[in-house]
């Protein structure tokens, strides 16, 4: 759609139906919601000063790209966003040559923006980066390593700072607002580079100094005070929603041929006054009636994210040196019920994974027993700090892994797939899985006596369960479910044992079924026991077939000099597209119906 030289009643108009195209569609499909209604006016201005076919459009996680997406050509496929097969939920390159980069995990736009600046320099081109990242983001450490080298460089990159939720500094008013945009006007900064230059040139060393304090004061009146002293300009905060406002403030910035920050106040939800203002139900939604915001109810069995979320209360209540921390996912993972009834030692800090690794290897080693609890996707954060502060000196923390496999609709940078693969390399670290509620509860009971790391995956939404009798938990020690009178053996690793014996129960022989329960450390002796009666084996996980269950499996076979067929039914060396999860399933061939036909 194009924006440049519509007038500003026309754009307007464009915001208006931008509004009303994302609250039809979302009210029946479902998708990100208030943080992009809450970016119309940003990114109009964005599209109007800027060339998103030329200039780098980086927006950061992406939750906010839907305006940018009805921007650039897809007005009618935005009808598939996040459904199977249709438009992915975050920017995407093969979607559109307007989508710069893939987004989807956060704070890592302005280490983008840097990168192409560099590139553009190099190239001798005319192009800007452009960055919208929120403020939540600018939690994250990645953010001020790219801010610092950006400051030293003075690349011209503008971010914009979608402020919808608190301020970065307290602003005073209209003055600091006038002050600030006047600081990075072209006239002030033309008469400020003269100065400096005749101050150089013609001043003693005493003047310098005095010069310097006067601007230095003069920084001190805007909020942008943490910016400017990392060498990048700032201006704000302004209205995110006056276009007429966003738009002069771009083309200032633009037209400064430095690091800028552009500091927009908005409002998540703007527009649908249900969703307007701090509701976190809002951010990522289902289906729900346009007329009240009622949500459409699905009648659904208990979610493991819940389930778990009661075996951490209850494990906490019985042992005070239980403590638990998450990395800005507080309801996602349910542990914000863990932080309302026991504030002082559950804590959510911010987008910062590496961070929250880090500071509960600390609390282990002072004897505390805690609880790390991030999506599987998320966790690849802070890999480094899992080696090198947890898993190193042996330190009994443990890793709650949510959203372990298929998470669905978001895709490919959210599917919970290499979990296993990344953390089964460690030294000293343990891995295993519940199947269903009873043994996530028990899961959690045994992980509480280990003295050294350990890592539980579980799924999004509920297990499928599997109405066999659980054994306690024993450190390394798998559970035939089952003895067969075939040759074959079906082993499930997690909640993909429900999918085993549902996939047994289809096939017409008497097959013998597995829950691995470990996969490190493997249960040797029953493994080299199954060998003895069963010949050709399956493996069953919902997790990356290399370095996964199966790979865990054939080198224990490999070193024994056991021989047996192996068949892994893990998921390929691709990444997993976006969808509802049963048909993302079905297009892998995890149907049990589907898997019965393989094993024939």
């Amino acid at each position: 759609m194009e924006v440049k030289n519509k007038s500003l009643e026309e754009l307007e108009d464009i915001s208006q139906k931008i509004r009303d195209r994302i609250i039809d569609v979302v009210s029946r499909k479902g998708g990100h919601f208030s943080s992009t209604l809450g970016a119309v006016e940003l990114t109009l201005g964005m599209h109007y000063v800027f060339d998103a076919y030329k200039d780098p459009f980086i927006f950061d996680v992406s939750h906010q790209c839907y305006p940018h997406k009805l921007l650039t050509g897809r007005w009618e496929e935005f009808e598939t966003i996040r459904q199977f097969e249709g438009l992915s939920g975050f920017t995407k390159p093969k979607e559109s040559p307007a989508d710069y980069f893939v987004a989807g995990h956060s704070s890592t736009s302005i280490s983008l923006a840097v990168g192409a600046a560099k590139s553009i320099q190099l190239k001798k081109e005319d192009r800007t980066p452009v960055v919208m990242i929120g403020d939540g983001s600018m939690t994250a450490g990645m953010v001020y390593e790219a801010l610092n080298e950006l400051g030293d460089l003075k690349l011209p990159v503008v971010i914009i700072l979608n402020d919808n939720e608190m301020s970065i500094a307290k602003p005073i008013g209209a003055i600091s607002k006038y002050l600030s945009k006047l600081l990075a006007g072209k006239y002030y900064q033309g008469f400020k580079g003269k100065v400096d230059n005749f101050i150089k040139k013609n001043m003693p060393e005493g003047t310098t100094y005095i010069a310097k304090r006067m601007e230095e004061a003069m920084k001190l009146i805007t909020p942008g005070i943490l910016f400017e002293e990392m060498g990048i300009d700032y201006i704000g905060p302004i209205d995110g929603h006056n276009l007429e406002e966003v738009i002069d403030t771009l083309q200032i910035a633009k037209a400064m041929k430095k690091p800028v920050i552009v500091h927009a106040r908005t409002v998540k939800g703007k527009g649908y006054k249900v969703a307007e203002g701090q509701h976190e139900h809002w951010h990522g939604v289902g289906p729900f009636n346009v007329e009240d915001g009622a949500f459409v109810k699905k009648e659904a069995p208990k979610a493991a994210t819940a389930v778990f979320a009661d075996a951490l209360v209850n494990l906490a209540c019985k042992h005070e040196n239980v403590v638990g921390i998450t990395a800005a996912m507080p309801s996602g993972t349910g542990i914000n019920k863990l932080m309302d009834k026991f504030p002082d030692r559950f804590w959510d800090v911010a987008i910062a994974e590496q961070h929250a690794v880090t500071s509960m290897a600390a609390m282990a080693k002072e004897g505390f027993k805690p609880f790390v609890t991030i999506y599987s996707t998320f966790l690849q954060r802070g890999f480094d700090q899992i080696i090198h502060d947890v898993c190193l000196m042996g330190l009994p923390v443990v890793f709650a892994i949510d959203r372990a496999g298929i998470v669905g609709n978001d895709g490919e940078t959210h599917q919970g797939t290499f979990d296993i693969s990344y953390l089964r390399f460690i030294p000293n670290m343990v891995l295993f899985a519940p199947r269903d509620n009873e043994t996530l509860h028990q899961a959690i009971e045994f992980s509480y006596t280990l003295d050294k790391p350990c890592a539980i995956r579980y799924p999004r939404g509920a297990f499928i369960e599997t109405n066999y009798k659980s054994e306690t938990f024993e450190l390394g020690k798998a559970q035939l479910l089952k003895e067969g009178k075939s040759n074959k053996l079906f082993i499930g690793y997690g909640a993909a044992v429900g999918r085993a014996c549902k996939t047994e129960a289809l096939h017409e022989e008497d097959i013998a079924v597995l829950d691995l329960r470990f996969v490190k450390p493997l249960d040797k002796e029953t493994l080299k026991d199954l060998a003895c009666k069963y010949d050709d084996w399956y493996v069953f996980s919902d997790s990356q077939k290399q370095g996964g269950v199966g790979s865990a499996i054939l080198e224990f076979l490999n070193e024994e000099k056991v021989c047996v067929n192996l068949t892994s039914f893990e998921y390929e060396d691709d990444f997993i597209n976006h969808g509802d999860t049963k048909k993302v399933e079905e297009s892998l061939g995890l149907f049990p119906e589907q898997l019965v036909k393989k094993v024939k």
